[in-house]
């Protein structure tokens, strides 16, 4: 009789702890944004149209700086080859070791 009581009094706490637990919908549709807006297809597709002509692929910040040398090809391979024959520079896959 102990036995059955614990059983059931376990099953009866297990069933009311689990009428806490219960959730919405599985796609979360609880959290879906709602939109009434009185504007048509036409404003919406002028307005990107808009927009696409006034930015760029780009962002502003990530334009990278238009820099042309005036160095010579071969003085620079010339520098290279010089700075890595007297240790300025490291060669392989050694490194700086």
């Amino acid at each position: 009789m102990n036995k059955s009581a614990r059983f059931l009094s376990i099953a009866a706490v297990a069933a009311f702890a689990s009428f806490g637990a219960m959730a919405d919908e599985a796609d979360a549709s609880q959290f879906a944004t709602q939109f009434d807006t009185s504007r048509t297809r036409a404003e919406v597709v002028a307005e990107a149209a808009t927009v696409s002509q006034t930015s760029g692929a780009i962002p502003v910040g990530s334009r990278a700086l238009v820099y042309t040398s005036t160095a010579d090809r071969s003085a620079v391979n010339a520098q290279a080859a010089d700075a890595m024959r007297t240790g300025k520079i490291s060669a392989g896959e050694i490194g700086s070791l």
